[in-house]
């Protein structure tokens, strides 16, 4: 098979004229602050319970499980991917970190349909578990918010990059490594969490602000 030749000044030009590539840093950023609106604001109410569908406690349950269950998937592509580039098997890798990527969107999906069209379960155990339960909880959700910038960055700069352009004029190889290991272990405590909440102790349900608010 023959690829027809692109003058190297073109291909220049049109590098050049990729806002994206160029300002990898506010690309990341953005998309961030949205992911960060969208989540605090089903948190809070600001966005609509209509928005959602009206979700019984059964569909939480089944929710929460699917949201484990993409986590625990999250956490073997993420570890294959680093796996892969310590191997110098970039396509491998590329693949992996996409994959990892729109996994964290359907997780996304997910949990906001759960948070804004049901509710939350509040762990109910005794107090030798729910402390290091508590911990764990908190570890989890402060680097899956930390984290958020950092992974998109890797990802921006991995899939506007040609690999020799990585290596040698980005900083993905320090970010990748640093985003791949927080979200790595977010996801992982985030599935211990599941576990010991939903199979090991007992919890009682919060419907959330948004799914209170009734529509005038």
């Amino acid at each position: 098979m023959e690829y027809a030749a692109v003058p190297s000044g073109r291909m220049a030009t049109a590098s050049a004229d990729n806002p994206i590539k160029r300002h990898p840093l506010a690309a990341a950023v953005v998309l961030s602050v949205v992911g960060y609106a969208a989540v605090i604001g089903t948190f809070l109410g600001v966005v609509p319970g209509r928005v959602f569908p009206d979700l019984s406690l059964p569909a939480v349950n089944r929710l929460a499980d699917a949201i484990a269950v993409v986590n625990a998937v999250n956490v073997v592509v993420i570890a294959a991917g680093w796996r892969w580039i310590r191997r110098d098997e970039v396509r491998k890798h590329a693949t992996a970190m996409v994959t990892s990527f729109l996994l964290i969107l359907v997780f996304l999906v997910l949990y906001l349909l759960k948070i804004g069209g049901g509710g939350t379960k509040e762990f109910v155990g005794p107090a030798l578990a729910y402390y290091p339960y508590l911990a764990m909880l908190a570890v989890h959700i402060v680097l899956s918010i930390v984290s958020v910038p950092v992974v998109v960055f890797a990802l921006v700069l991995g899939v506007t990059h040609s690999p020799t352009e990585l290596r040698n004029a980005t900083p993905h190889r320090r970010v990748g490594r640093i985003a791949a290991s927080a979200w790595l272990l977010s996801l992982a405590l985030g599935v211990v969490t599941y576990l010991l909440l939903n199979h090991v102790f007992a919890w009682e349900y919060v419907e959330s602000a948004a799914a209170a608010v009734v529509p005038g």
